[in-house]
């Protein structure tokens, strides 16, 4: 039986006891071969934690710097019908890509966490970045840069299926991200994976315990079966 009922109960209860390194751990060893999001995702402040469920985001690749710009779309495509769709406590994920464009700013960042969004993941880049670190909403991309996407990108669809490096991620899907990357947790898994995720972590506590007190980290691991 689950630990929780609801997902505030839920996330409440991973921001207490986990973080990612132990939930990626234990993704590999129930046979997910790709737990996480590719490493330079990363959180715009290092302190950053993320938890919701996924609200995905499709995008098609953006002409590179310097080129034509695209003349088959809306200047933004779909982008801010896909940021209105946004429900409490979703991630706005988008599949996106390495790009010399920044994909979002602080305006849309800002209407994401009016709306209720529990943070943004980007494969690509953010603009706006020290106004949106100042908005307290997480927010995980590439890195920051100033270049803009008008003309040259298109958002196609969103509340889809999409993938980001080797991860497909699914509406509902959670979405778990803090300083060492973002994981996405398919729902259909997620009460074994965290429950199993608190097990790891309190036996890690152990360990660390036992090697800050002088034990050896072949004794420590000898006895709790965990590094």
């Amino acid at each position: 039986m689950p630990q929780w009922k609801t997902d505030e109960e839920l996330f409440a209860l991973m921001r207490a006891e986990i973080a990612t390194c132990p939930v990626s751990d234990v993704m590999e060893q129930l046979g997910f071969a790709f737990p996480m999001l590719p490493p330079e995702i990363r959180p715009l402040r290092p302190d950053m934690v993320m938890i919701g469920r996924a609200m995905p985001v499709q995008d098609e690749p953006p002409v590179p710097h310097g080129g034509l710009k695209r003349f088959d779309a809306k200047p933004f495509g779909l982008l801010f019908e896909s940021i209105e769709a946004l429900r409490p406590m979703e991630v706005y994920i988008a599949s996106g890509g390495p790009t010399t464009a920044a994909r979002i700013g602080d305006m849309l960042t800002l209407r994401a966490r009016n709306l209720g969004a529990a943070g943004v993941v980007l494969n690509a880049h953010v603009r706006d970045a020290n106004t949106i670190v100042g908005l307290n909403i997480p927010a995980f991309a590439h890195g920051t840069y100033a270049y803009g996407l008008q003309g040259r990108h298109n958002v196609v669809d969103y509340r889809c299926s999409i993938t980001i490096g080797n991860v497909r991620i699914r509406p509902g899907d959670l979405v778990f991200g803090d300083g060492d990357g973002v994981c996405v947790i398919p729902r259909e898994a997620e009460e074994e994976v965290v429950n199993r995720a608190i097990a790891k972590n309190r036996l890690e506590r152990n360990v660390r315990e036992g090697i800050a007190a002088g034990q050896s980290v072949v004794d420590a691991f000898n006895k709790y079966k965990v590094m």
